[in-house]
């Protein structure tokens, strides 16, 4: 496929900012350019895919290059390979991660710093994508409650492109809410899966529920038969040849395929399923079949619920990557009859670690479980230091808050001296590797991250630091140690600055092109910037930059 770059009349070269509709309170939208008869003309894709397989460490990708013959093999041959991408930031999780791929930004300027945090003025719990204005279209309160894009502070490129373009259409297909409506953006179309539904979405107010759903209503018809039908045999040799027992903090855990109790968002089905309801929007909006260009993003979930319940090195995972090889070659085939052109990114939210206690017997003795201890101390510390009755440091998923009795954020000044008192006591400290006071690291200036290799620690969680969102205290554990551990539970986690958790693949694909390999870093946020080049998008400023991809006549990135 031959991408054609057009002159840009002198009225496209200028880029303005305008904000879009009310109800999509996107930020730094760019404003429609451009005459009929350049769209007319344009000659570049008409299909921008986006996948982000959920877990999918550059560790994993590499160590299973070699026995991809599907989609994945697919994508090796015909694509630019870079297998050394990498999320920049410290805190490695879905939500921050999925808000880097198409809006070009750090997660301290998406706004999206973690999965859950919590209300300072109520203590509690509060999610990367509530809403308190939207429901749900199913019309029940499930999953992450009501959800929506207002907390999603920057546009994205499915955002930039209907400005520009009014007639293109934007959407995305996910387990995950947060995968979904993080591809999707302000104003496209963002499906996911609820238990015993099928694809569901958020409702603005004003909206139908039953418009909304409407891309999806014949899909969701055979969808409980396709939940029911989960099915996870021991199919693959090799993966058979990795089972093995396992001693965990509580028990036995037995890896082997099949695992006892199965769901569907645990088993390779859900991804399967995924790519199936994709491909069912691929066909019936005719998506990248008109004149003007169509985005679709896909964010596979599987792989990230099997680490964490399984691990990665076992027959669970292996027969996992297997199955999605097998799905992702059935999609790319459906990509293949795509008339209008494609052009393809893939990559993943964050990697992830193996279960402990297999990582310490496999040749790294100082893998283990964290403790906490440091923090009761910290704590009775505090409490006769600043005579408090009540422990004011509080775990919580990415760091420690500082709270009163009732788990709300203390008020000032005693935040900050708690706050200020309380780092020297845990940096550095028991399994901590660092613990910094998020107003101190909001102060820092953010780096240039174009070596994401070479980034200090801080400077890595400077890029994860969201005011009012991520936690007082912003902590890293030490290389190897992580917590959770529970049978039936999370066996294993991620969200560390390390590279096993940051680094993940990045390929860009368009079909039947020739393969290359790139060893170079290059970082998420490059995604929606390089995009964005193809398809003729002008952009507002990004974190990220333009990759010159050399697909037959792709363009060439304009020079800053």
């Amino acid at each position: 496929m031959l991408f054609k770059r057009l002159l840009l009349s002198a009225v496209s070269a200028t880029v303005a900012l305008a904000p879009m509709a009310a109800t999509a309170a996107p930020v730094g939208a760019v404003v429609a350019q451009g005459a009929s008869d350049e769209a007319e003309a344009y000659a570049g894709p008409r299909l921008v895919v986006t996948v982000v397989v959920d877990q999918l460490s550059a560790n994993l990708f590499n160590q299973y290059r070699s026995r991809f013959t599907g989609g994945f093999k697919r994508l090796i041959d015909e694509g630019l390979v870079h297998a050394n991408g990498f999320q920049t930031h410290g805190v490695t999780e879905t939500c921050p991660g999925h808000s880097t791929v198409l809006t070009g930004m750090h997660p301290t300027h998406t706004g999206i710093g973690v999965n859950f945090s919590a209300d300072d003025a109520t203590g509690e719990g509060r999610y990367c994508l509530a809403s308190e204005v939207n429901t749900l279209a199913h019309g029940q309160i499930t999953d992450n409650g009501n959800v929506g894009t207002e907390l999603l502070k920057v546009d994205t490129l499915g955002d930039w492109l209907q400005v520009q373009r009014p007639d293109s259409r934007v959407f995305a297909v996910s387990g995950k809410d947060r995968g979904a409506m993080n591809l999707a953006g302000h104003n496209g179309r963002a499906f996911w899966f609820t238990k015993g539904f099928g694809l569901t979405t958020f409702v603005r107010p004003g909206e139908s529920a039953e418009e909304r759903l409407a891309p999806v209503a014949q899909y969701n018809t055979r969808f409980p038969a396709a939940e029911q039908g989960q099915n996870w045999k021991a199919n693959n040799a090799y993966c058979q040849s990795l089972a093995e027992d396992i001693e965990v903090v509580d028990g036995t855990f037995k890896s082997v395929v099949p695992p006892q109790n199965i769901g569907f968002d645990g088993s390779p089905t859900q991804d399967e399923e995924t790519l199936k309801a994709a491909t069912y929007l691929l066909q019936s909006q005719r998506l990248g079949q008109g004149k003007a260009v169509d985005m679709l993003g896909v964010s596979l979930s599987a792989t990230d619920k099997i680490g964490h319940t399984y691990g990665t090195q076992g027959p669970e995972m292996c027969e996992q990557l297997m199955r999605l090889d097998a799905a992702l070659g059935d999609f790319l085939s459906e990509l293949d009859k795509v008339e209008g052109g494609v052009v393809l990114a893939l990559t993943a939210d964050h990697g992830g670690a193996d279960i402990i206690e297999r990582t310490h017997a496999r040749g790294f003795p100082y893998a283990h479980r964290a403790s906490f201890a440091v923090v009761e101390e910290a704590n009775a510390a505090l409490r006769q230091q600043f005579n408090l009755d009540f422990d004011p440091l509080q775990r919580g998923s990415s760091g420690l808050r500082i709270v009163d009795t009732q788990k709300r954020a203390l008020a000032e000044p005693l935040r900050s001296q708690i706050a200020r008192a309380a780092v020297p006591m845990l940096d550095s400290k028991g399994d901590f590797a660092m613990v910094v006071f998020r107003d101190e690291l909001l102060q820092d200036p953010i780096v240039d991250t174009i070596q994401p290799e070479e980034l200090t620690v801080r400077e890595r969680m400077r890029l994860s630091a969201v005011d009012g969102v991520s936690a007082d205290l912003m902590t890293a554990l030490k290389p190897g140690v992580a917590t959770g551990g529970r049978l039936g539970g999370n066996m294993s986690a991620h969200g560390q600055p390390w590279n096993y958790d940051r680094k993940v693949p990045i390929i860009f694909w368009t079909p039947h092109a020739a393969g290359q390999e790139r060893f170079m870093p290059i970082r998420t946020i490059d995604i929606a910037p390089t995009l964005a080049n193809i398809i003729e998008v002008e952009t507002p400023k990004l974190d990220g930059r333009c990759i010159d991809l050399n697909l037959g006549e792709s363009p060439v990135c304009p020079v800053e």
